[in-house]
């Protein structure tokens, strides 16, 4: 399976007649059990339902482990990354979430992908601040794992 090519806007102004659309979809992304443990070590957070592969098996709906939600959320700019790209700015600056919920599990093994709506756009002296609407889904589900309010910053 081949990635696609990002959707490509020329500058960060030809967002602004985009707004209220859907602007792209992310190539579908494995997380695996070494990244879900990466994770774990990173933020010192090894509760079994994310490391324990065997306990899992037995205790865990589903008999997978389950990622943080947190590294879920933290895949947004690989995700994004993939979907859409804007030129001619020098940076992309992940200014905070308005709203997030993890409305279903992510488990060992599953591809997410993200689609991205953009819901607001603010013209700033050095680029633009823009507010995703993000949905992010578990392949073969209905039920997205993640919705948010993502608001970055594309300085030029």
């Amino acid at each position: 399976m081949t990635a696609r090519m990002p959707r490509c806007f020329e500058h960060i102004a030809d967002l602004q007649s985009h707004v209220g659309e859907e602007l792209g979809a992310s190539d579908w992304f494995e997380v695996t059990q070494e990244r879900i443990g990466a994770f774990a070590d990173a933020t010192d957070d090894r509760q079994w339902i994310h490391t324990d592969v065997e306990r899992a098996r037995v205790e865990s709906p589903g008999g997978r482990t389950i990622a943080h939600g947190f590294l879920t959320l933290s895949l947004l700019s690989p995700l994004f990354a993939s979907a859409l790209e804007v030129g001619n700015t020098s940076a992309s600056i992940n200014y905070g979430l308005n709203r997030v919920r993890f409305t279903a599990p992510v488990q060992s093994g599953d591809r997410i992908r993200a689609r991205f709506t953009l819901q607001q756009y603010q013209a700033l002296e050095t680029g633009a601040q823009l507010v995703w609407h993000v949905l992010i889904e578990r392949a073969g589900e209905s039920k997205p794992v993640v919705i948010a309010e993502w608001l970055m910053r594309r300085i030029q």
